[in-house]
């Protein structure tokens, strides 16, 4: 109770303040604020101004008195200020706007906040208005920079091509920020190496530039460089300066600097340079340059600061891409070594290949493509994908090239030799899911658990028969082109993918007319195929006469593909050949071993009718030892076959499908020494499997008897 009486009596007691100097001291809140502000009246003239406005429009308070704003400032932003004035006015309601320009006596274009609002009389009635603008030029230029700095985060560095990203930087800044913008980057940054900017001859090249101004196509008229080209700096310039040091600095041009500048941009005066150093992980990585001279205001210490943020931005984003385009480089090396670099000239078949890498911005695959030559003549074509990017496909590529190159020296069957390329890759796939170890035996890492998802084709082409056998693990089938141009797609069951883990590999066999072409490729090839495309039309040049497969491997790819295409490309095209019947000479031997010197006998008239009788005492002995063997240890039908391609080949097949095997004769042994001499005598010698029983084949030189 006696709380409430305390408050009553100290409200009553507090003194009530003086009328006259309320009103001044609002009268002097008004002149001394430091909002612009003005009193209109109900006909929208100035009643009262206070000092800041005095200040920034020039006028004095007496000129303004009694005017109407569009008479004071006859031009925008004013005209649309006068518009509001006269809608609250009318509407008795409060409006905002923004604008931008510069009042007299500044030098540079602010922002404002004009607010008008309306006094009303006690009854309501709009009896005059009140008119002030506030500067928030900070504020908004610290939005613009937000936006400038988010926009640079979005666009910059959408590739992984130094290039790009170096364009992407200069054309974020460029309009907004500054006039001119470049960037100069180490030579060494270009070529994906890491940059050292103390090492002797440093050279720095223009990457990317821009302009307000345009200009012809790659140059732009503030500077002579053209992208490219390299950019040397004086010791005492800006830029030696801020690579020298690492910092980035703002720089007003002189007039002997203005002069340095093309031709076409002396009548733009460049008032204010930024120059920023471009790194990342601790290394400089190049220079960024940014110039005003259509922009009124020089560059100042915020604008240093976001150019600063933004090209560290752009730095992360190029030494990304230089460290992705090492990898690359270093994958593509990698993927061209293990390709064969070129391919022996074969008497089945002639070849021609192209491998194509994909775009900068995927990583290098796993394509590769093969001619292997063969017992009897016959000659291997092999192509292959890898499903993995970068150097693990170029790795597991080479280790399958090598696998196939391993198995086919086997002479499988190419069914046969999908089966045991499978168990590797399914073997590949166990040692990459395993965890890996550290020294102390504990598992470190878990590597990623998926297959290795290779694909592969497998043709093996008797030039003898004309007949090629084919099988596909996951592989796209093969095209055949006829000397007629008829253009067919082999009609062979793709496989399970090697590494899946399922069994069986079916084969499909072709008689194929000499002159023939065979058309292997990997899926590259048909995925990023341009649309409306025909495979017809692009394979139609293999059937003239006389024409080049390298030629048409370039023109076939150029038809198809973008440049550079989305995907790994591997294409091998054969056009097939025969060995003719004269240069084939085949015997059928009985089971009797009075029969072995017959066989000796039909060999050396065969060698004398093809003019090759230095070759007569090493092929008696090779033909006694095969042919005994066969009697002795095979089963009937024996066969001799003779063949002079590239060298002279003798092949003695029985029907037994026990190999025979190389061993070392101790010195009382009678026996045991024959196919160590058959080994020694000659070039290459082994054994492959048929259908109804096995075929050992012996290679010779065919040596000039000039030279013998």
């Amino acid at each position: 109770m006696s709380t409430h009486t305390d408050r009553a009596t100290t409200s009553a007691s507090a003194p009530r303040p003086d009328p006259l100097l309320l009103t001044r001291l609002r009268e002097r809140a008004f002149i001394q604020s430091p909002f612009a502000s003005a009193i209109y009246d109900s006909r929208n003239r100035i009643v009262g101004v206070n000092q800041e406005l005095v200040r920034l429009s020039g006028l004095s308070e007496a000129r303004m008195k009694g005017r109407r704003l569009r008479e004071l400032l006859p031009y925008q932003p004013f005209f649309e200020i006068s518009r509001l004035c006269e809608r609250a006015l009318r509407t008795n309601e409060p409006s905002h706007t923004t604008t931008r320009f510069r009042a007299p006596g500044q030098s540079r274009e602010r922002t404002w906040v004009h607010t008008v609002i309306p006094l009303n009389d006690p009854s309501g009635a709009v009896i005059g208005l009140s008119v002030s603008a506030l500067d928030i030029t900070r504020e908004d230029r610290a939005r613009h920079r937000l936006a400038l700095a988010n926009e640079a985060c979005t666009r910059i560095g959408a590739t992984l091509d130094v290039t790009c990203t170096a364009q992407e930087l200069v054309t974020v800044t460029v309009g907004d920020f500054a006039d001119f913008a470049a960037v100069d980057l180490d030579e060494a940054v270009l070529r994906g190496e890491d940059p050292d900017l103390r090492r002797p001859g440093l050279v720095l090249r223009r990457c990317a530039q821009r302009s307000v101004l345009g200009g012809c196509p790659g140059g732009c008229p503030e500077t002579p460089l053209l992208p490219g080209q390299p950019a040397v700096y004086p010791r005492i310039s800006a830029q030696a300066r801020a690579l020298a040091r690492g910092k980035p600095s703002l720089h007003l041009t002189t007039p002997q600097e203005r002069t340095q500048l093309a031709p076409a941009a002396r009548g733009h005066v460049i008032h204010s340079v930024l120059v920023v150093p471009i790194t990342a992980r601790g290394g400089t990585l190049g220079l960024a340059h940014f110039a005003r001279h259509r922009q009124a205001e020089p560059f100042d210490e915020d604008d240093l600061l976001l150019a600063e943020e933004i090209t560290a931005r752009a730095g992360n984003c190029i030494d990304n891409a230089r460290r992705y385009a090492r990898e690359r480089n270093v994958a593509l090396a990698l993927q061209r070594d293990l390709l064969p670099s070129r391919v022996l000239e074969q008497s089945a078949v002639e070849t021609a290949s192209r491998y194509l890498p994909a775009d900068s911005q995927r990583d290098i695959g796993g394509v590769w493509f093969d001619v292997i030559p063969l017992s009897g003549a016959r000659t291997a074509l092999v192509v292959g994908d890898v499903a993995d990017r970068g150097l693990n496909a170029a790795a597991t590529m080479g280790r399958l090239r090598t696998a196939v190159r391993t198995l086919a020296d086997l002479d499988l069957p190419p069914d046969e030799l999908l089966t045991h390329l499978d168990g590797l890759v399914t073997q590949l796939d166990q040692e990459r899911q395993a965890p890996e170890h550290d020294n102390t035996g504990h598992d470190s890492i878990d590597r990623q658990a998926r297959g290795t998802g290779a694909s592969c084709l497998y043709a093996v082409y008797d030039p003898t028969s004309r007949r090629c056998t084919i099988a596909s693990a996951g592989h796209p089938a093969p095209l055949t082109v006829h000397p007629d141009g008829t253009t067919r797609m082999v009609p062979l069951t793709a496989g399970p993918p090697l590494g899946s883990g399922a069994i069986g590999f079916e084969t499909v066999e072709l008689e194929l007319t000499e002159g023939s072409c065979l058309a292997l490729y990997t899926a590259g090839l048909v995925t990023g195929r341009r649309a409306g495309t025909d495979w017809s039309a692009a394979l139609h040049p293999l059937t003239g006469p006389g024409t080049s497969l390298p030629q048409t491997c370039d023109g076939l790819l150029h038809t198809l593909l973008p440049d550079p295409p989305h995907d790994d490309v591997a294409l091998l095209i054969a056009r097939t050949r025969t060995i003719d019947a004269s240069r084939i000479a085949t015997w059928d031997i009985p089971a009797d071993p009075a029969a072995v010197a017959r066989a000796r006998h039909h060999a050396t008239e065969r060698l004398a009718a093809w003019g090759l009788e230095e070759l007569a005492f090493t092929t008696e002995l090779v033909v006694t030892e095969l042919v005994t063997n066969a009697i002795r240890y095979g089963a009937s039908p024996i066969r001799l076959r003779l063949i002079r391609d590239r060298r002279l080949i003798c092949e003695v097949s029985d029907a037994s499908g026990t190999s025979p095997r190389l061993r070392r004769a101790k010195l009382f042994d009678e026996g045991g020494r024959g196919l160590l001499l058959v080994a020694q005598l000659t070039e290459r010698w082994g054994t492959r499997f048929a259908p109804e029983g096995k075929i050992i084949w012996t290679e010779q030189d065919l040596t000039e008897p000039a030279a013998a």
